[in-house]
């Protein structure tokens, strides 16, 4: 049985509106944007700090809030799986979009 091949994206502009049509959910989209803000959050404190046994907490913050929104919201697998990079500068660049009122939020 074949498996289907990830779909291959030349570039972030490419691929940004393939990521948002894997979150049209607004559920997910708000999960996505608190898990990012808590990642920035996180980011912040641990420079400001000099703790850095805050980002320990940087990859749960930023991705239990993005999987429970896909898995319990938009019931699609995750970007990350396929296209990590581009599914990473995503969330920032729609965590932006929300937050300048391009994205409903």
């Amino acid at each position: 049985m074949a498996t289907a091949q990830p779909r291959k994206f030349e570039s972030f502009r490419d691929f940004y509106p393939f990521y948002l049509e894997e979150h049209r959910n607004l559920t997910c989209r708000r999960l996505h944007f608190a898990g990012t803000g808590l990642v920035i959050l996180l980011l912040a404190v641990a420079l400001f700090s000099g703790n850095l046994w805050y980002l320990v907490a940087v990859p749960f913050a930023g991705y239990g809030f993005a999987w429970v929104g896909h898995f319990f919201f938009e019931h699609n697998r995750p970007a990350t799986f396929k296209n990590p990079f581009y599914s990473l500068w995503g969330d920032f660049v729609m965590f932006r979009d929300m937050l300048l009122g391009r994205i409903d939020r």
